[in-house]
């Protein structure tokens, strides 16, 4: 919503008034040039969206995890390498036969090779526990593509509405200079007063106070957005998404909050518990080692092979195994009931979000139908009585700012209200239009920023 510029009070024309016609026609034609420069340059939400996830690093960081686990996944499901031995048994160490290989009938030299067999369903279930690793990495990319999504559109409305503040106050300085020419003009004339002068004069002042605070909003709001569609961001485009609508059913909250980012993370996670549950179930049974081992003696006696199991005896499964198996699923327990708790939480802030996002509808209706009108007809009111001599300057000026003032509140309404759909519109992800890469939906692109 542009503003609508104030009527300005009548003002005695001078000599030098067609040259200031001239040069206010001249910076008119210039800012007209500069805008068509720049026209091409601005960039839409969508665009700065496919830019924020373009460069993401954490998005990158998120697909290594789940390419790590999912290759743990499958060595976990093999099974262990064969051990190697090799080694010199009976070796006398005193006595004619000391340190010889071949004498003693006892002295062997062996080679060997030792296999664990592990069990395939401990093996199953040890790769099914990094695969709920993979799923947790995926689901950690999702939550972190929704906060990006969520935060960009924050920033860029942010930087939207700061620049359209300062629009509004840019408008209200030229219109203040020009009351100020009015009110010199009519005080040479002697139809007004030095004190009118000076009071024009303070009030752009005060008001040139307001557009270099609002100069600094902008630049910070400009460091925020470019925190992720990068440096050398130009300006948001003019044309804004559609605010009074958004995907997120308040009537079905409950079922919706389910497919949150956050909710699906902490499902995840509870699986990777459910996992580790099921691996210490598989460690109950105990895991069979063979080893065959050839061994030589001197060439006056016969070598000999050797064939042993090993079997780890479980003496108190009762406070090891089964305590394991408890710690795990009591883990799992935790992890649902702190979902479950997080569902309650975040259904009620999205429920907060959406009734205050219809509150604000409702007071920008307001302002629109009621509050701005009433400001613009007080000002015009003040304003005919300030030409006709019934008024005063300070009351017009008052009059005036107050209708800026209330414009202003608008626009911050209206920020805040933007701010509530991107958290609500960004709060369960969707194949959004924003991730459109489609050669149609470029060419879309091309033509609004051509406009």
């Amino acid at each position: 919503m542009f503003p609508i510029p104030f009527p300005a009070a009548p003002i005695v024309r001078s000599a030098r008034r067609p040259v200031r016609h001239w040069a206010v026609a001249l910076a008119l034609c210039a800012s007209t040039l500069g805008l068509s420069a720049h026209a091409q340059q601005t960039l839409t939400l969508d665009a700065a969206l496919r830019r924020a996830e373009e460069r993401s690093r954490q998005l990158v960081a998120q697909d290594a995890a789940a390419g790590a686990a999912r290759a743990m996944a499958v060595a976990a499901g093999q099974l262990p390498d064969p051990v190697l031995k090799a080694g010199i048994s009976n070796l006398p160490v005193n006595g004619s036969d000391r340190f010889s290989l071949t004498r003693d009938f006892m002295t062997m030299r062996s080679i060997g090779v030792m296999q664990e067999f592990t069990r395939s369903d401990k093996r199953q279930a040890r790769s099914a526990r990094y695969d709920r690793e993979a799923e947790v990495a995926e689901a950690g990319r999702a939550v972190a593509l929704t906060n990006l999504r969520r935060d960009t559109a924050t920033a860029w409305l942010d930087r939207y509405f700061q620049g359209r503040m300062r629009e509004l106050l840019q408008t209200q300085r030229a219109e203040l200079n020009l009351q100020i020419e009015g009110a010199d003009a009519a005080y040479r004339g002697g139809r007004g007063t030095q004190a009118d002068v000076f009071t024009a004069r303070s009030a752009l002042a005060q008001l040139d106070d307001r557009i270099l605070a609002q100069e600094r909003q902008i630049a910070t709001a400009q460091t925020r957005l470019a925190r992720w569609v990068g440096p050398g961001t130009p300006q948001p485009s003019m044309v804004l998404p559609d605010l009074g609508s958004m995907r997120l059913d308040a009537r079905n909250l409950e079922a919706q909050i389910g497919e949150h980012p956050q909710i699906a993370l902490m499902a995840r996670q509870e699986g990777v518990a459910r996992a580790e549950a099921d691996v210490a179930q598989s460690n109950k049974r105990s895991d069979w080692s063979v080893e065959l081992m050839y061994s030589q003696r001197g060439p006056a006696y016969s070598n000999m092979v050797s064939l042993n199991l090993s079997i780890p005896l479980q003496l108190d499964p009762k406070n090891r195994q089964d305590r394991e198996l408890a710690a795990k699923l009591a883990a799992v327990e935790q992890l649902q009931a702190q979902r479950e708790e997080a569902t309650r939480e975040i259904a009620a802030e999205a429920l907060s979000w959406s009734q205050q996002w219809q509150s604000n509808r409702t007071r920008l209706a307001l302002y629109d139908s009621s509050l701005i009108p009433l400001a613009a007809e007080r000002t015009q009111a003040v304003l005919a009585a300030y030409r006709g001599g019934a008024g005063t300057l300070s009351a017009a000026l008052e009059a005036r700012r107050m209708e800026v003032d209330t414009r202003l509140e608008r626009l911050r309404l209206e920020m805040e209200t933007a701010a509530l759909w991107a958290q609500l519109e960004f709060l369960i992800p969707a194949t959004h239009p924003v991730l459109d890469t489609s050669p149609s939906a470029a060419m879309a692109e091309t033509k609004e920023s051509q406009k």
